[in-house]
């Protein structure tokens, strides 16, 4: 079997879709299964462009990267030109993202030479996704593309049932299926790693945020719950690593300092490797107050540390999380968020049974081995219906 994958974008730096897409294509060589991905040159993927899109090995993975010519959808002729010629080398097509030049040319090509495609829309059927940023061009869009799209697909792939409830609701008929997206445990880290890296949060209980800085994160509640608690709960930090625009993370350090919070919050920047999995185990409980994720990539990184988590109800799998009894899942505003950390710093028994089942349930749903059969399987049946019905 041989699958190509298609994303917009495939940005090295700090993760995100390359962690996602990494784990994909690890999990399914593991199974056997020939994989190829193609992407642009979004982000750090100027230096690979190869002429005609000649591959290039990349951590062991087998990449094309094309030249885009506009910000705009990501619009790359040179990818189109070859996926035109090239789909039917391939037996499924997994097209990552919707919204986007590659997807729309993706899965037209595919349509039109009989492979069948499948659909990972990444969040951008959500409520919050629709309807922010240019809402009225996305609502005309689905009707006009990526609703034929999402129908004519041989499968919708969702990461979390609380992402597929959402996009139901468009009324969009689609096969709609659900594969959790893999973590891979970290290397293994020094004992006090972190704690030497930042001094000042010796002997603190530590609150961990730890995601890309964007609006949708909620950092602004976070920082408004943390001050409601700060007197009730002394000797806590609210350490927030990440990145994002500069712009918006300079108005979150200074909504900080107007809530008084300057000495209790710890701004740690982008971590990766050995440092984050130091964090991990170093804070007491880890926050995402999101208001949208469609699945949570840094939640179950947490579980499979077996941190215990706080989820706002916006991240998809916080409802599983809760169900298993690995965390709370809240409302997404001050007061709650703030009631969920107490809850959780203010009994070691509770964290320490949550932080046990956060592990069994991240090694049993979210592990690179459990995605792998799953789209291996997803793959199969698709195969087999397709020339059943040939």
């Amino acid at each position: 079997m041989k699958v190509l994958h298609v994303i917009p974008s495939l940005s090295l730096a700090h993760g995100g879709p390359s962690r996602a897409i990494g784990l994909i294509e690890r999990a399914l060589r593991a199974q056997g299964v020939e994989v190829e991905t193609a992407t642009t040159d979004d982000g750090s993927g100027q230096r690979k462009v190869r002429p005609g899109g000649t591959p290039i090995e990349e951590d062991g993975a087998i990449r094309r990267y094309f030249p885009k010519r506009s910000e705009f959808y990501k619009a790359s002729p040179a990818f189109a030109r070859w996926i035109g010629r090239h789909v039917r080398d391939y037996d499924i097509v997994h097209i990552h993202a919707l919204f986007s030049f590659t997807s729309v040319v993706a899965a037209r090509a595919a349509r039109r030479a009989g492979v069948p495609y499948v659909l990972r829309p990444l969040g951008t059927l959500s409520r919050y996704g629709v309807t922010r940023r240019r809402p009225w061009l996305k609502r005309l869009s689905l009707k006009l593309v990526e609703g034929p799209l999402l129908r004519h697909a041989a499968a919708v792939h969702f990461t979390a049932e609380a992402e597929r409830t959402e996009a139901e609701e468009l009324g969009i008929p689609m096969r709609s299926v659900v594969i959790p997206l893999a973590v891979a445990a970290g290397p293994v880290a020094e004992p006090g790693l972190f704690v030497a890296r930042f001094p000042q949060l010796q002997g603190k209980r530590i609150v961990l945020f730890l995601s890309r800085l964007d609006p949708k994160k909620n950092v602004e509640g976070l920082l408004r719950a943390f001050r409601l608690i700060e007197d009730s709960l002394p000797g806590m930090r609210l350490v927030i690593a990440g990145d994002g625009e500069a712009g918006y993370v300079a108005g979150l350090k200074r909504l900080a300092n107007e809530l008084g919070l300057a000495d209790r919050v710890v701004w740690a920047g982008y971590i990766d490797g050995e440092l984050k999995v130091s964090a991990y185990t170093t804070a007491q409980v880890f926050v995402l107050p999101s208001f949208s994720e469609n699945f949570g990539i840094a939640a179950a990184e947490a579980l499979m540390a077996g941190l215990p988590c706080v989820l706002g109800e916006g991240v998809a799998i916080a409802e599983e999380v809760a169900a298993a009894g690995a965390g709370l899942a809240v409302e997404p505003n001050p007061e709650n968020i703030a009631r969920g950390i107490i809850t959780m710093l203010s009994d070691s028994a509770l964290r320490a049974a949550m932080g046990g089942r956060a592990a069994a349930l991240a090694r049993e749903q979210y592990s690179v081995e459990a995605m792998g059969l799953g789209l291996v399987r997803l793959y199969e049946g698709i195969l087999k219906n397709s020339c059943s019905t040939r």
